[in-house]
C-alpha cells in the first residue's frame, strides 16, 4: 500500500494544484518513482490511498496502464491519517499474507527482499525499517529490536508501552513497513489515526520488530526545503538508481 492521501501541506505552494505524490523528482513523479521501487521487487498488487486532487491520481495511473493490479482506497469525505487509512483498505490484503505499507514520499535502496526474510524470520505482527538519524520523533527499542516506545525529541515526551529489560535505543521511522494482515483484528480505533499510536498499543502485547538498515541510503522528500536542495535531489537520483542494484 502506497499512502498518498495527504494534502503535502509542506511542499506548498507545489502542492496548490496537485497531488504531492504526482510533483516530479528527475522528470518522473513520486506515485511512479515508488511503483517502480515496489515492482523491481516483484510486487504486482498495489493499493493506493487518495484524497488530495484524487481524480488527478486516477488519470495518471490510467494513462500509465502500469501491467499489475492498482487499486485505489478513496478518502475523499475524510481524511484518515496513515492508521485509518490503512484500516480502511483493510479489504485490499484478504490473501493472509504479510504485506508492504510505504510512503510516497520515500526514496531508499533498502532490500526488501531482506526486510520480508527478517520479517518472516521473527513472526512479527508488524516489521518496521529505522535507521540512526537526525529525527524530531523517535521510536524506542530494546536490544533485541522489539519496539518498546516513543520519544518526541523537540519536547522530550516519551512514551514507553512495554516492559524491557535493557537500555533502549532511539531510532528514526523510515515509514516502510511490513505488516502481518492479523493486525485487522486487533484494530479498535475508528476515523482517522496514526500506525504510530496503533502500534504503541500493541507493542504492550503483541511483539513489533524493528529493522535496522544504517548503511541503506534513505531521504524523504516531503518538505520544500529538501525539494529545493539541488544537492538532495541529485542525492535522491543517486538512491534511485541503486535499488536496482540490490
Amino acid at each position: 500500500m502506497i499512502l498518498a492521501a495527504g494534502k503535502g501541506t509542506r511542499l506548498k505552494p507545489y502542492t496548490d494544484r496537485k497531488p504531492k505524490a504526482l510533483i516530479e523528482v528527475n522528470h518522473t513523479t513520486m506515485l511512479e518513482h515508488q511503483i517502480n521501487y515496489l515492482t523491481w521487487f516483484g510486487v504486482n498488487e498495489i493499493i493506493i490511498n487518495i484524497h488530495h486532487f484524487p481524480d488527478q491520481i486516477r488519470d495518471f495511473i490510467m494513462q500509465k496502464k502500469y501491467n499489475i493490479r492498482i487499486e485505489f482506497s478513496d478518502e475523499k469525505d475524510q481524511l484518515l491519517d496513515t492508521g485509518g487509512g490503512l484500516k480502511k483498505a483493510s479489504w485490499f490484503f484478504d490473501d493472509d499474507k504479510p504485506f508492504i505499507l510505504i510512503g510516497t514520499d520515500i526514496f531508499t535502496n533498502l532490500n526488501l527482499h531482506d526486510l520480508l526474510v527478517y520479517h518472516q524470520k521473527h513472526n512479527a505482527l508488524a516489521t518496521l525499517a529505522v535507521k540512526k538519524r537526525n529525527s524530531t520523533r523517535d521510536f524506542l527499542v530494546d536490544r533485541n529490536n522489539v519496539l518498546c516506545g516513543w520519544k518526541n525529541n523537540l519536547t522530550g515526551e516519551e512514551i514507553v508501552t512495554r516492559r524491557c529489560d535493557s537500555k533502549l535505543t532511539n531510532f528514526g521511522f523510515s515509514v516502510i513497513h511490513i505488516i502481518n494482515p492479523f493486525i485487522f483484528k486487533l484494530i479498535s480505533e475508528s476515523g482517522p489515526f496514526t500506525m504510530t499510536s496503533l502500534y504503541l498499543r500493541l507493542a504492550e502485547n503483541y511483539h513489533i520488530k524493528a529493522y535496522p538498515h544504517n548503511k541503506d541510503l534513505w531521504f524523504e522528500l516531503g518538505r520544500i526545503e529538501n525539494f529545493e536542495n539541488t544537492e538532495f535531489i541529485h542525492m535522491i537520483i543517486k538512491v534511485i538508481n541503486l535499488y536496482k542494484h540490490c
